[in-house]
């Protein structure tokens, strides 16, 4: 258990860690942006803006043993700036995973999940933001139970459309195994993420977000919705903070969990 911990702590130490030299050359402009500006941008996956969310999603009632788990997504998003015309906009994704009665009855498994890196080419004018990119699963699971064991690429493209306070799009990717243990199986998934929102002048927001995988080797489907998922942004001090909460549904697979919860604090650094 100590040994798991440390892993757990050094993960996520290093995603921050990978984050600071981006913070260092883009430290932020004495003018911030307002708060509608910000909460438009994150609403933007692949907006021109360093932030850091905290994302943690509760579900219960998981299969035939009612199992319980939980996931804190640490997910940065650091930009770069490669000319006049066009960025990188680099997005991280470490799970931390604690879970009951899931793989079995009376079994308890915690630790690093498998990390997810991506990386948009993304043109910065343009009416229709959009990026396209190479999409990285990275076997850095600490039990067989929290991830594939297999190393992962694949494409990811996203595309959406913002007028005023609405924001409209998608996000995709395919996955699929390059290498890693032989003794497990293969993976072959494709996610889907459409996502709809709408953001007041004062920050605040409401979001309908879909997640739908489709396990192409074993022919599985998982389909969550997160809705209503409420937002707002707001300062601690210098420290700009949105904070986001919203209940999960859950419709596929047959054994999906009963129900769940979802909240999300994001440190953001504007330019």
């Amino acid at each position: 258990m100590n040994k798991a911990r440390t892993l757990v702590a050094a993960g996520a130490a290093l995603v921050l860690l990978a984050a600071l030299p981006a913070w260092a050359q883009q430290a932020p402009a004495p003018a911030a942006d307002s708060a509608a500006e910000l909460a438009k941008k994150l609403a933007n996956p692949i907006a021109n803006l360093i932030s850091v969310p905290f994302q943690s999603n509760w579900d219960v009632g998981i299969g035939s043993a009612n199992g319980s788990k939980m996931v804190l997504n640490i997910q940065p998003v650091v930009p770069f700036k490669l000319s006049e015309d066009w960025n990188l906009i680099t997005r991280y994704i470490v799970p931390i995973a604690s879970q009951f009665d899931v793989s079995g009855a009376s079994a308890s498994e915690s630790g690093l999940g498998d990390a997810v890196v991506t990386a948009f080419l993304s043109p910065s004018k343009g009416g229709i933001t959009w990026g396209v990119g190479p999409a990285f699963l990275i076997p850095t699971a600490t039990d067989d139970a929290l991830g594939s064991g297999k190393l992962g690429i694949g494409p990811s493209v996203v595309a959406l459309r913002q007028s005023g306070g609405w924001t409209i799009g998608g996000l995709a990717n395919h996955l699929v195994s390059v290498a890693g243990s032989e003794n497990r199986g293969k993976v072959n998934a494709t996610f889907l993420n459409p996502f709809f929102s709408y953001n007041w002048k004062s920050g605040a927001g409401i979001t309908l977000n879909v997640e739908y995988t489709h396990d192409w080797e074993n022919d599985v489907d998982v389909l969550v919705l997160n809705f209503p998922t409420f937002s707002g942004v707001t300062k601690f001090g210098k420290q700009t903070v949105s904070f986001a909460i919203s209940p999960r549904f859950h419709f596929a697979p047959e054994t999906r969990p009963d129900y769940g919860v979802r909240a999300a604090v994001i440190l953001v650094f504007p330019k």
